[in-house]
């Protein structure tokens, strides 16, 4: 009976953590960076990746653009995923409000992949630039009341 009763306590939390992920990750039918590479963020230039080559972590869906970014992804996901569920760092931190953004304007910091903003004459990156010491912690702490 116990095997049984743990099985289903850790399926449940596995469930509950898809769910919640579902709900503030920005994606689009659960597919995160719009089809973009995660791993090819770190080469300098993403790329679009291909149902092909698809990893589902916690309810979300990645794509790839070749079987070695597919198995450096699934050999440690939580590392490579966009910070803030991929939602803009800039508006994370300015105003803790979930804003869409273009997955080709990005920034690594310290191996973490960092999203904005980039429509109609603003690119929120520049302004990321300006005040960067202080959004971050902001847009942290901003997260952390949004996904818990």
């Amino acid at each position: 009976l116990l095997p049984i009763f743990a099985f289903s306590i850790t399926h449940s939390v596995a469930q509950n953590t898809d769910a919640l992920r579902k709900k503030h990750f920005n994606t689009k039918n659960s597919l995160a960076l719009a089809g973009y590479d995660v791993i090819s963020y770190f080469s300098g230039k993403p790329v679009k990746g291909s149902a092909d080559h698809q990893f589902t972590y916690n309810g979300i869906i990645y794509h790839f653009s070749s079987p070695a970014h597919f198995e450096t992804f699934k050999a440690n996901p939580a590392i490579y995923e966009p910070q803030f569920g991929g939602w803009c760092a800039y508006a994370m931190g300015n105003t803790g409000e979930k804003v869409e953004v273009d997955p080709r304007t990005y920034k690594i910091i310290q191996s973490k992949i960092y999203l904005f903003y980039n429509r109609y004459f603003t690119n929120t990156l520049k302004s990321w630039n300006e005040n960067e010491s202080n959004l971050l912690p902001q847009a942290n702490k901003n997260w952390n009341k949004i996904y818990k």
